[in-house]
């Protein structure tokens, strides 16, 4: 047990989760006083010791899938040949469909067992699907997705669903209200769900026996919602990345509000100081400060949201927005050749999404062609708003910097620079690929305060921090 642990708790560290020698101490201790046969109390009290972040804790249930399986796979897979014997021998490794012998009977109970809420049955049937149709053989590299989805495909899951909701209609005669279709359509899509899981689980479980805990971990490792790639991240991990956003924007708004509230000296009085020091004879032995009057900034967003960095700047504008409370004024301008200010689409939005989406489908942002022109864009923005930018303005500008070899014009950030508190360009391509190609991010960075690659919420939170 101790060295199944000891591994479990090192694939979490491996996954990104930061769990110290002391709570792997604690949950250890915190184990003494469960029931090691109580599935949800032996996952609960290691969930309490190691897990600080919600937005870690699908990591730690797909680590926990995988070293504490529900049962012995021998156990299952007897039952599974007891079962099999009632439909076809096993078939082989090459693709199956709903047509082989075998999969239509499997599939016909299935539904019968979907029908009825069977879990104890619909256990057993996915230990068989995963047998019949997922083609697991012995040194196969394929991951667990394969099979899934080999699985999902010989069942048809989705035609199963709408037969069952068309089987409960039959049965009322056809008159059934929307509200009472939309229950059973419910219930049924959950029923399906625990069914999908428990095909998953399974899958897991005969990799695991074949390949080992430790393997199959490596294998479905994922970044963590702070480390997911914004660029590249799936609809599903944008999800994630949503929920993991609004905790940390509150978390530097507080910081932020903190170190300006414990700003004690401002800059030195020198005519106290002078005065001060007649008391010990003309030694400045107590220097005197001027008392701060810190001020909130104000935020100006310069974002490029041409298709190669769209992402990057949706989910910027977010994360700046959720933050806004800690600035006095947050200005948003998005260009691709041109450039438009969109700040009037975020005041007052409850919902940013709707707000990003509104910017996208009506910002007057192409000049000529739409393709990203940095250089007309930038100049287009200091003819319109330059003058408004001030000593209390910090500049974000959002982009990769690929100008499509135009005219650079960074005469306009270096005037920018001159009239702003600070310029910093965030750039969410890998530093390795900066001024290569037609990125022209270095003449650009050369007058801005500093030049970040930004390319997750863990890099965009510590980028953040410097900001006051």
């Amino acid at each position: 047990m101790l060295e199944v642990l000891a591994g479990f708790i090192r694939e979490l560290r491996s996954a990104g989760l930061p769990v110290s020698l002391t709570e792997d101490l604690d949950a250890m201790e915190a184990l003494r006083h469960v029931p090691l046969d109580d599935r949800e109390a032996f996952k609960t009290a290691l969930a309490a010791t190691l897990v600080k972040s919600a937005a870690h804790r699908r990591a730690f249930e797909t680590v926990f899938a995988v070293y504490f399986a529900v049962r012995p796979i021998g156990a299952i897979a007897g039952e599974s040949d007891g079962l099999l014997g009632e439909l076809v021998p096993a078939t082989g490794g090459g693709e199956t469909t709903r047509d082989e012998p075998g999969l239509d009977e499997l599939a016909t109970q299935m539904e019968a067992a979907l029908r009825e809420g069977d879990e104890d049955r619909l256990r057993r049937l996915a230990a068989l699907a995963v047998l019949l149709a997922a083609g697991m053989a012995q040194g196969r590299p394929m991951g667990g997705g394969y099979y899934l989805y080999r699985t999902l495909r010989g069942l048809d899951l989705d035609g199963a669903l709408e037969r069952l909701v068309a089987g409960v209609r039959a049965e009322a005669g056809g008159e059934m209200t929307t509200l009472e279709e939309r229950l059973a359509r419910d219930e049924f899509a959950a029923r399906v769900g625990r069914f999908r899981a428990q095909v998953e689980a399974e899958i897991r479980r005969r990799l695991v026996a074949e390949r080992g805990a430790d393997a199959v971990a490596r294998g479905l490792r994922r970044p963590l919602p702070e480390d997911l790639d914004v660029m590249h991240a799936s609809g599903e991990e944008l999800v994630a990345l949503g929920q993991a956003l609004q905790p940390l924007a509150r978390k530097l708004a507080v910081r932020l509000a903190r170190r300006r509230r414990h700003r004690r000296r401002g800059h030195l009085d020198f005519r106290r100081t002078i005065r001060q020091s007649m008391s010990y004879g003309g030694v400045p032995a107590e220097p005197r400060f001027h008392r701060p009057h810190p001020a909130k900034p104000e935020i100006v967003v310069i974002a490029d949201i041409s298709g190669s960095v769209a992402a990057f700047a949706r989910f910027t504008l977010h994360f700046v927005h959720a933050i806004s409370s800690q600035f006095s004024r947050v200005r948003s301008f998005v260009f691709i050749d041109g450039v438009d200010e969109v700040t009037r689409f975020f005041e007052g939005a409850d919902d940013l999404s709707e707000a990003v989406q509104r910017v996208n489908a009506e910002a007057d942002v192409v000049w000529v062609d739409g393709h990203s022109d940095y250089g007309h864009a930038l100049g287009a923005f200091w003819s319109r708003w330059g003058e408004e930018i001030g000593p209390r303005t910090t500049v974000l500008l959002l982009g990769d910097a690929r100008n499509n070899y135009h005219a650079a014009e960074t005469w306009v950030v270096a005037a920018i620079r001159r009239r702003a508190r600070h310029v910093y360009w965030l750039n969410p391509e890998p530093r390795s690929y900066w001024d290569t190609g037609d990125s022209i991010v270095g003449r650009y960075g050369a007058h801005c305060d500093g030049v970040f690659e930004c390319r997750s919420l863990r890099q965009l939170a510590g980028f953040v921090e410097q900001l006051d």
